[in-house]
């Protein structure tokens, strides 16, 4: 199925489900809907980072520090977290994502539901090729170095400027 044809729940200010459109229709409305966000770590507690193919229908060519995706209509994001993890990271039998915290992102045009988790992945990861331009496992230092010089998903960055300021995430 293409993915701009993939059904999703909109949802209001409070996170109550409104209505439901395609996801391009969503994106070119500016409807909010729900995402999940996925930082994945390694054995040596290295963190996955990503650059996203060139044909994204958001934010394409730009870096991101999470694995992750919409919410599909009807769907939990504990489901959407573990489907998304795993086809992303081309793995299959990672552990549930544990559940960090959740936000209303919005930069002015687009807005969405955020669910942040976190999972450890010791599996050989296979991203797939038509999600992942590039990637590697960085450790923390490295990535925080990156900040300044990659150009990041904005969406990704805010919550990896939530998760650094609740403590949560990697140290």
């Amino acid at each position: 199925m293409n993915p701009a044809d993939e059904i999703l729940d909109i949802v209001d200010e409070h996170d109550h489900v409104t209505g439901q459109a395609r996801r391009a229709d969503a994106y070119a409305r500016h409807l909010r809907h729900r995402c999940v966000f996925i930082l994945t770590r390694d054995a040596a507690d290295r963190i996955f980072v990503h650059r996203r193919t060139p044909d994204k229908l958001v934010f394409p060519s730009l870096y991101d520090m999470f694995v992750g995706g919409v919410v599909g209509a009807g769907e939990s994001y504990d489901s959407a977290a573990l489907r998304e993890a795993e086809e992303e990271l081309g793995v299959s039998g990672l552990p549930r994502p544990e559940p960090l915290f959740k936000f209303l992102y919005e930069n002015g045009e687009q807005s969405w539901w955020s669910s942040v988790y976190e999972v450890r992945c010791e599996l050989p990861v296979n991203p797939q090729a038509e999600e992942v331009a590039w990637h590697d496992f960085l450790p923390l230092a490295e990535l925080e170095a990156r900040i300044g010089t990659w150009e990041w998903v904005p969406d990704g960055l805010a919550a990896w400027q939530r998760l650094r300021a609740t403590g949560l995430g990697p140290s």
